[in-house]
């Protein structure tokens, strides 16, 4: 049997997980010289480098049996996986934003907001019985209501130093993210001790880092 693979968010997540899996007495020396490997065995596991929808993707479809990955892309998505720890890094908010001065909500015109989330925006303003015009944004999303493409944006906001160094403000908060353990629905049948046995571990550490 291959060893439990762990898919995990390449960049500060992966920084943060790394920390992590040392505090759970984890050899991580693969993991934090890895050069340009994608597939590294940390301890009995294997660790597997990836972006966050990709990490989604390979722990619904069973190629990964855990991951490491963000609230955001969990709620973006909505995979069918166990969501099981939330390990209290990587926190910052979804919010919604509009240009300074500007009053998102009043008039009767229909509003057209910009993100890189659209499925997070849509269930959002359906929860309000708003209808709005959703255009899905790849990069810097803080350009669309400079360049009157949008009215406002739902995005990622850590400490709102570029939003408002762009001139925009937040006007309302959507949700709190912070990075998860998720885990493959067949992986938890299968594997359930090996499984249960790392998330207990992940609990201990995370104790001991707060």
């Amino acid at each position: 049997m291959r060893p439990l693979r762990i898919a995990l968010t390449k960049g500060r997540l992966e920084t943060r997980a790394t920390s992590l899996f040392q505090t759970m007495g984890l050899d991580c020396k693969h993991l934090i010289k890895k050069g340009r490997k994608l597939i590294l065995p940390v301890d009995d596991f294997e660790v597997v480098l990836a972006k966050a929808a990709d990490v989604i993707t390979y722990v619904e479809h069973g190629a990964c049996d855990i991951g490491i990955v963000g609230k955001d892309t969990i709620v973006e998505y909505d995979p069918e996986i166990y969501e099981m720890t939330d390990l209290g890094f990587g926190k910052c908010i979804f919010a919604l934003a509009c240009k300074k001065g500007s009053d998102f909500y009043s008039g009767y015109t229909e509003k057209v907001v910009a993100t890189k989330y659209p499925n997070v925006a849509r269930k959002f303003f359906e929860g309000k019985g708003m209808d709005v015009k959703i255009i899905k944004i790849e990069g810097s999303v803080e350009l669309a209501p400079l360049l009157d493409l949008a009215d406002a944006i739902v995005d990622i906001v850590e400490t709102g130093k570029t939003i408002k160094e762009n001139g925009l403000m937040v006007i309302e908060e959507i949700m709190p993210i912070s990075a998860r353990v998720i885990v493959n629905i067949a992986s938890m049948k299968l594997r359930k001790e090996e499984i249960e046995s790392f998330l207990a571990d992940v609990e201990l550490a995370k104790e001991i880092i707060e």
